[in-house]
């Protein structure tokens, strides 16, 4: 077998292989990383021996994923103020018309697996969002087929409990709730603001302490509306502040600028119509790869 021949199935899994990544660690950072040093360990396998590429590649994969978010642990609790996944910048087309893999991209669902071990992560996201056979994650996680299933169905269960109903909502309804959320703010429009905040609308910021942020998240309409007038309205309004739309995790995001250094990315999670949540990434560390568009696959 040639270099070619692994690097063409590698490349061809890529998308595949970064996005079973991305979910187990919540960094692309991090992943591209992984995905570099499974490259490596690739390409001295002899492809003669392997029987399906993508059960093998997704097996070293998660190996890899495992042990760098294992040893990420401690670096997170340690961390200072919220810890938020990295945002993923996605390819236009990617993710909305699969529920399942636009579901568990989501910011909502990545914060939400960040209360599982790093076992039931991997299971999970191998099990429920690509739909490996047990015995081909007991492979990857180096455990016996009936602990992998208690392990799926513990993390099944407290996923289930704790997430909120998904539901994809349509562009139109994106685009009118983000224009009216960028009218109120601009304007100072607090009552606005307020009737696209749901009750319970939760700001979520993460800095790491190298941004100013919020330590807590804050939670509440008026609280939130409070937060976001200060600082889009109050702060940025006349700076040299430049504001753009994207898509991040599958949902509108505000990615600033200040002249050409990032700020920050703001992710909107929007539900029955209502804004129900703010994720602010202010950590400059976690913004280093975000312009950088990605293509995901189950």
């Amino acid at each position: 077998m040639t270099p070619d021949e692994h690097a063409e199935r590698f490349t061809l899994l890529r998308p595949l292989l970064f996005t079973i990544v991305y979910e187990i660690l919540g960094s692309a950072t991090e992943s591209d990383d992984v995905l570099q040093d499974s490259y490596l360990r690739w390409a001295e396998v002899d492809l003669a021996t392997v029987r399906d590429t993508k059960s093998y590649l997704a097996r070293l994969v998660t190996r890899q994923a495992l042990n760098a978010l294992r040893a990420g642990t401690r670096r997170r609790e340690d961390y200072i103020g919220p810890w938020l996944p990295e945002p993923l910048l996605l390819d236009e087309h990617d993710a909305s018309a699969d529920m399942v893999l636009a579901e568990s991209v989501s910011m909502a669902m990545l914060v939400l697996l960040e209360t599982l071990t790093p076992d039931e992560r991997a299971v999970f996201v191998l099990r429920e969002v690509f739909g490996f056979e047990y015995h081909e994650i007991a492979a990857a996680v180096d455990k016996s087929v009936m602990t992998v299933r208690q392990v799926a169905h513990r993390a099944r269960e407290h996923v289930r409990a704790r997430r909120r109903r998904f539901e994809p909502v349509d562009t139109a309804t994106i685009a009118r709730i983000t224009d009216q959320f960028m009218a109120a703010t601009t304007t100072g429009d607090t009552r606005g603001l307020l009737a696209l905040l749901a009750p319970d609308a939760t700001w979520t910021a993460d800095s790491g302490g190298k941004a100013t942020a919020a330590r807590r998240p804050v939670v509440g309409a008026e609280q939130v509306a409070a937060v976001l007038m200060n600082l889009f309205h109050t702060r940025w309004r006349t700076s040299d502040i430049r504001m753009e739309m994207v898509n991040c995790n599958n949902t509108p995001a505000m990615v600033a600028y200040r002249g050409d250094h990032l700020e920050g990315v703001f992710l909107i999670e929007i539900s029955d119509g209502k804004i129900t949540n703010f994720y602010a990434i202010r950590n400059p560390d976690k913004l280093a790869k975000v312009t950088v568009p990605r293509r995901i696959s189950r």
